[in-house]
């Protein structure tokens, strides 16, 4: 991994957060503590949902921010789902996350569906402005526990 990953899990299970570099290789981290904050839950929310959306989000803060500021991850356990937060220097909010433009991803293109992805699959998603520039963020409700054969 380039650079050094900060890792910080506080007392409480409720929430994870670390500092993940501003490279690619952040995008395979980032999965990997969405999936492990995500089985400490009895009843989790959708695990491989959750690692998509991630990913989007990681993937666009090291794309779309300069530097190498490290990004953030914010991972939120909540009784009723979960909140995932990616945190980067770029104060500019996330083009169409919250307002669709209207237009429809060129077919041909590589890029240019994350953000619908988040919007079609999250069950909310938004962003904010922090101190050191913004967080943009997800929630997925719990998922009931299958029933089982008797």
């Amino acid at each position: 991994m380039n650079g050094t990953a900060l890792y910080e899990r506080p007392a409480s299970p409720a929430s994870w957060r670390i500092a993940l570099p501003h490279s690619a290789a952040a995008v395979p981290v980032a999965r990997a503590l969405v999936r492990t904050a995500l089985a400490e839950l009895e009843h989790g929310a959708d695990c491989d949902t959750a690692e998509l959306l991630t990913a989007e989000l990681v993937a666009n803060a090291v794309e779309h921010t300069v530097g190498d500021s490290p990004i953030e991850l914010v991972v939120e356990l909540l009784p009723s789902g979960c909140q995932v937060e990616v945190h980067d220097p770029d104060p500019a909010p996330p083009g169409n996350l919250t307002r669709p433009d209207g237009r429809e991803p060129d077919p041909w293109q590589e890029h240019g569906r994350g953000l619908l992805l988040i919007r079609a699959l999250s069950s909310s998603c938004g962003h904010r402005p922090t101190e050191s520039g913004k967080a943009v963020w997800f929630r997925l409700p719990t998922v009931p526990e299958q029933r089982r054969p008797a």
